[in-house]
């Protein structure tokens, strides 16, 4: 049991390294994963050619890799699970066996590990801590529960209306609005597209269609990289981008005489260009900017 207090000091101490690390950089690399100090010595994080991650000093999985185009059946289970396959065996091996081991010893003995969910070569989301509920082996897959309230619902196959609500919640915000963010702020090289700002921990991935709507697709072609005052002006009307990705401020604010914050951080946008991404795939999609610079123009 001591050896197990230490190992959970350890998973929790790592999870705050990423945390941090991911506040200040919107994403983590290979290269800083493979060395990791986070007050025992420096640990490789992820495995380099598997996505399972058992180091033999753990008792269980420490940490699993998710990627979204792999040819792995791994995604959002019901409304409350994520799904995670068996690490492929060899023919005529135990399809249970290697590093799925571990991985059930972690669903065993409740131990929380961390999910990398890739969002390009070489770089990831921290989803964490995430915990091993349940395993399908006629299904060859594991069952994970992406937040402490999500493992102890009574049926998670069969959720009321409040829990559905709960768990929809938890999985936006711990799996798909920081894979979001990291993929947008990568595409515009962590700047605010309006006024340049280069700090991580200020810049939000911004939704040109909300996210509250049908068509408010998580692409990077619906976001742009926002400087947190520029977000909220944006959401609240008094900045319109159009779909010539120019800047147009609220004309009643541009009248407004309120000191140094308002001039700089919005006045002297009016009429200024947005940077946009290198890939003409991940720029902003004029259509849906046109729609909501409509928004902008009639709120006055």
């Amino acid at each position: 049991m001591a050896d197990l207090s230490l190992e959970l000091a350890k998973r929790y101490a790592l999870m705050n390294a990423l945390g941090t690390e991911f506040a200040r950089s919107a994403v983590l690399t290979s290269e800083w994963l493979g060395r990791v100090d986070f007050g025992f010595g420096p640990e490789r994080i992820k495995d380099v050619g598997k996505g399972i991650w058992n180091p033999r000093s753990y008792a269980g999985t420490l940490t699993i890799v998710s990627d979204p185009y792999s040819e792995y059946d791994d995604g959002d289970h019901g409304d409350s699970l994520y799904r995670y396959s068996y690490e492929r065996r060899p023919r005529g091996q135990d399809p249970q066996g290697g590093s799925n081991i571990k991985l059930r010893m972690a669903m065993d003995l409740g131990l929380p590990i961390v999910m990398l969910r890739k969002v390009a070569d070489g770089r990831f989301v921290p989803v964490m801590p995430v915990y091993v509920v349940k395993e399908e082996p006629e299904h060859r897959r594991f069952l994970l529960a992406l937040d402490e309230g999500l493992r102890f619902l009574p049926d998670p196959s069969h959720l009321t209306d409040d829990q559905r609500r709960y768990a929809e919640r938890v999985v936006r915000q711990r799996l798909h609005q920081p894979e979001f963010r990291s993929r947008v702020l990568s595409a515009y090289e962590i700047r605010c597209a309006v006024c340049d700002l280069r700090k991580a921990p200020l810049l939000d991935a911004a939704h040109i269609t909300a996210d509250s709507v049908d068509d408010g697709l998580s692409v990077v072609a619906n976001g742009m990289a926002l400087c947190k005052i520029h977000h909220a002006a944006y959401d609240e009307n008094i900045l319109g981008i159009s779909p010539d990705y120019v800047v147009h401020i609220n004309r009643e604010i541009l009248d407004e005489v309120d000191g140094p914050m308002l001039r700089y951080g919005l006045q002297e946008m009016d009429r200024r260009g947005i940077w946009t991404p290198r890939s003409s795939s991940e720029r902003p999609d004029k259509a849906r900017l046109s729609a909501r610079f409509e928004e902008f123009k009639n709120a006055g």
